[in-house]
This record gives C-alpha cells, structure tokens and sequence, in this order.
C-alpha cells in the first residue's frame, strides 16, 4: 500500500465526495436495510445542492484520504451551528468516517480520526462527539478504543425504519 495522503476537500472535490460519500454508506449499511430506503437516503444525503451548501459552509470540514490518485475515504467534521445536535462551541463533532470496504483493516479510518483530534486540538476544543448505529459493532468498537464514551441515544431514520444511535464523545486534554 502507497502512502495515504490526507487533503482538505474543496468545492471542486464535490464529485468526488459524493461518488465517495454513496459507496461507502452503500457498502457499509446496504445488507441491514431495504434497497429503496438505502436509495432515498443516498439521493437525498449526496445531493449536489446539499454537499455544495456543506462544502461552502465555514463550519464545516472535509477531508478526503488519498492512496496516490485514489480517494479511499473520507471525514466529515462539523462546529458552532453546522453540528447536527448539541451545537456547543467547545465541541467539535465527527459527523462521518467513512473508507472504502476494501481499505477497512488498513489503518485508514485511525488516520482520519487522527486528522480529527488534530483539528479539535487547533480549534482549542474541549471535547469530540459523534453519533454512531448502535448495530455497528466494528464502529463503535473503534471509538471505544479511541477513549470515546456514550452519553446518550437519539433515532436516526433511513426510509420508515428507525435505528439507535448510540452518542459518543471524548474529552480533550
């Protein structure tokens, strides 16, 4: 494997983001949910307008990790009012993380974490947090290992089905 290059995302990367952001939602959560409610949820969360509002909104962050000229995966970061839920401007929240099945293993996942904790750090954040389905176990696993704890539930809708997500966060030093 070639050295993983992790590169802020721009609106010229919007593309790339969405053809990212649609595979490796679909390949992480196809098998537990209906085809028709995977689809709604992907024409509707990788929308143009939608990831062009994201990617212009200065509250929100992007990265995209490289192997040479291919995008593996990618994080999501959000502070201030683009947080999804508790919106305090000590926290900084990891809206996704997401890499390619075929890259899951490799460490990629660690680095955009790792890329996470960096920019937390820059913006003098007291804490992290993230919500996370409770079903995936590799997941929650891993930002267990990362000294994340739960701290509460909220439903997280895909198509007529409701799923837990299990809140998360981590303290900062």
């Amino acid at each position: 494997m070639s050295a993983i290059i992790i590169n802020k995302a721009n609106p010229e990367d919007l593309e790339i983001l969405q053809k990212l952001g649609r595979e490796t939602f679909y390949e992480t959560f196809a098998k537990s949910n209906s085809e028709e409610a995977m689809q709604k949820y992907l024409d509707e969360s990788f929308a143009t307008e939608k990831i062009k509002t994201e990617l212009n909104n200065p509250d929100s962050q992007f990265f995209i990790a490289w192997e040479e000229d291919n995008p593996i995966g990618y994080l999501k970061l959000n502070s201030g009012k683009a947080q999804t839920e508790l919106q305090d401007e000590l926290s900084l929240e990891i809206e996704r993380i997401y890499v390619k099945a075929e890259y899951h293993g490799k460490k990629i996942g660690q680095l955009l974490y790792d890329k996470s904790l960096e920019i937390a750090r820059q913006q003098y954040k007291k804490y992290i947090w993230l919500g996370v389905w409770e079903e995936n176990v590799r997941a929650v696993n891993f930002y267990k290992k990362n000294g994340f704890v739960e701290f509460d539930k909220h439903i997280f809708r895909l198509g007529d089905d409701e799923q837990t997500d299990l809140m998360m966060k981590k303290t900062l030093d």
